[in-house]
């Protein structure tokens, strides 16, 4: 009898055993597999790019950071890099080279338009006041102005002053530093673009410069990239002030080329508005285009972009 106990209790104890490995095996593994279904993305790496607004010396630096957030969010590498200008960033979205790109509200009209690329994000930023102090309304929001300036002391005292004059501008897809400028000031009887010298410069803080030495006589500028420059050059405030500001521009996107899964562009786009709430990634956008945040955004967003666009056309 007692040999038969001693039987039974280790088979009792052998059986319990068995089971209670396999079912903490399967419970592991179903776990596991979980885990990894929840972080796995299609893509097997991101890379991100931006363009210069500011002095291309200085921006990749301040874009280098958000790398390591942004693969840590993701799980996957993610590459930063900055293109030459504008259109060398969408020639590589539409090739497939670049995933990730921050563009201006006409650059991604136009990267939509050509290649299918979708906006996720928009940045926010507290809003400018319309006087001569750079000074926030203390608001974020989805949308800037451009602003005309030139020195205190110019003759240039009106919009119609500009005709012969030197005017810093960017590249033809810049909403503030070339559409939403031209396009308002020809509907005032003003056409720059006939009447006037364009001088193209890379960088909102590189044309306010130019005014300031008087290289040009004007710049167009996002409302108020006097404040970029306003740490090397503190009397930036005292020695500009502004001639015109346009009506409101919807601001810059987050967006993604053509053939990014749906999956992946709420993964990215969940991911950059976690970065957006610590102070560190905070940090990494200010630094790089003064961007205070990041809000949901969607293609009809960029309409009133696309009416200026057409009233450009007909100018060229």
């Amino acid at each position: 009898m007692k040999k038969f106990l001693v039987a039974a209790a280790v088979f009792v104890i052998v059986i319990g055993g068995f089971f209670a490995f396999t079912m903490g095996g399967k419970k592991s593994d179903s776990s596991q597999s979980s885990s990894k279904t929840e972080s796995k993305m299609d893509l097997k790496e991101l890379n991100v790019q931006f363009t210069p607004s500011i002095n291309s010396g200085t921006l990749l630096a301040k874009a280098k950071p958000l790398e390591t957030l942004l693969s840590k969010q993701l799980g996957i590498p993610v590459h930063v890099s900055l293109s030459t200008d504008t259109n060398s960033m969408i020639e590589a979205m539409g090739s497939k080279k670049i995933d990730m790109g921050f563009l201006s509200p006409d650059a991604y009209v136009t990267a939509h338009k050509q290649y299918g690329t979708k906006v996720i994000l928009q940045s926010t930023r507290y809003g400018i006041k319309d006087d001569n102090t750079g000074g926030s309304t203390g608001k974020l929001v989805d949308h800037y102005k451009s602003m005309i300036i030139v020195k205190k002391d110019s003759n240039i005292k009106s919009a119609k002053d500009l005709k012969g004059k030197k005017i810093a501008v960017q590249s033809p897809t810049s909403a503030a530093g070339y559409v939403y400028p031209i396009d308002e000031l020809n509907k005032k009887g003003i056409n720059v673009i006939k009447d006037s010298t364009l001088v193209q410069i890379k960088g909102h803080d590189q044309a306010v410069l130019s005014v300031l030495n008087g290289d040009t006589d004007a710049a167009f500028i996002f409302g108020d990239a006097r404040n970029v420059v306003k740490k090397d050059q503190p009397d930036v405030f005292d020695k500009t002030r502004i001639l015109y500001t346009t009506d409101n521009i919807p601001n810059d996107t987050i967006s993604l080329r053509k053939g990014v899964s749906s999956a992946d562009s709420k993964k990215i786009a969940e991911a950059m508005k976690e970065i957006a709430k610590t102070d560190e990634g905070k940090q990494i956008l200010h630094n790089i285009y003064s961007w205070d945040g990041v809000s949901d955004s969607k293609d009809a967003n960029f309409d009133t972009v696309r009416k200026h666009n057409q009233q450009i056309e007909k100018l060229r």
